[in-house]
This record gives structure tokens, sequence and C-alpha cells, in this order.
């Protein structure tokens, strides 16, 4: 195989987000750019920005954070096991930021509107922690949204009649205390790992 076939052979296997790390991960070329354990997409041009009612009905956008890391999650409220396996790392990371728990905003964006009603998500929201902020697209914002940011949804049809499970990304997107986006965290990543993430960002 000679080297230009070996070059294109890896870069199909990398996948998006290692493609993503490679191209748009110019602030790594820096000696003095902090080394992030999630995958730095710095520069990428989606996941910008959104403009979506939350459970009280307010409309949202990342300029609402700003001064604040963000952290925001893809998911629904009857999911068994990604989401509130996330949620739950989110309230450790957020321990563990200390005195700047308070410049930490998590983000949970739902993929099922049709059964999270905003009721749903406020008390799914509480459940974790008060200061979590939930988006509640309507059904026919969220494929525009999903589309934005490179997300993954779709509904897989239960046993019995009605019942059904959403599939979805599990990744979550970070933007920096200017609302820029800046890291992708992939699901498993270790609490330790986030928020010494989310605090060379803040320290940034």
């Amino acid at each position: 195989m000679n080297k230009r076939k070996a070059l294109k052979t890896l870069a199909g296997a990398a996948g998006w987000t290692a493609m993503a790390a490679a191209g748009l991960g110019l602030a790594g070329c820096s000696p003095d750019a902090p080394k992030f354990n999630a995958v730095d997409i710095t520069g990428a041009d989606y996941a910008k920005d959104f403009q979506l009612a939350d459970a009280d009905g307010k409309q949202r956008t990342l300029a609402d954070f700003k001064g604040k890391v963000v952290l925001l999650f893809f998911g629904y409220a009857q999911c068994p096991d990604v989401c509130p396996t996330t949620m739950a790392e989110m309230t450790q990371v957020k321990q563990k930021l200390g005195k700047d728990a308070d410049r930490f905003q998590v983000l949970f964006m739902t993929v099922d509107p049709e059964r999270d009603t905003p009721a749903i998500m406020k008390a799914y929201m509480q459940a974790f922690d008060p200061s979590f902020v939930a988006l509640v697209p309507t059904l026919e914002q969220l494929p525009q949204v999903a589309k934005d940011f490179k997300v993954y949804y779709k509904k897989a049809e239960g046993s019995a009649p009605g019942s059904y499970t959403m599939d979805h990304s599990a990744a979550s997107f970070v933007y920096d205390p200017q609302g820029r986006l800046r890291l992708y965290v992939r699901y498993g990543t270790p609490v330790d790992a986030m928020a010494s993430d989310i605090q060379a960002l803040l320290a940034g």
C-alpha cells in the first residue's frame, strides 16, 4: 500500500471526531495552549448557537450564559442509562469545581419533545441540580437543531404499542466563557478529566 493510499485509509477510519481534532484543534499548535482531555474542536463551523425555549418558556441563546463554561448535552427524560449517568456525572464535576462551580452551566436539550414537556424537563433537571437548564425544541425545530449541531437521534419503536426509546448521540459540547465552541466530550470521559478541562477553560 503506497503512502497516499495509507493516509486516506487512516483518515477514513479515524471518525469525524478525530478529524475534527486534527483539522480544527488549531490552538494545540501553540506551546502555551492548554492540553485538553476531551477532543479540541476550537474553530469548528457548526454547533455555534441556538434560540430555543427553556422549561419555563423563556427563549434562550448561548449569550445568556456568557462568563460561564457551558456544557450542552442532547438526551431525553425516559433514557434508561446514558442520560441520567451523564447528568449525575455533571453534578460531580460541578462539586469538583469548588468556588468556580457557579461559573459552570449545564444545558440539557431533549431529543424527545413529543413526551418531554416543559414540566417534565424542569422536574428532571431539579432531580440532578436546580441550576441545570433544560432546552425544549418543538418537533418542528428539532431536525434543524440536530443538523446545526451534527447530532444523531432516531425513534426506536418498543415492543408495546405506542412505546419507544430514542437512539441519540451521547457526547457533549463545551463552550468557553466567551461562548465559543471548544470541546467535544465523549460519553465515558472520567469526571476528573472533565473537571480539569473546564477549569482550564475558566482560567483561560
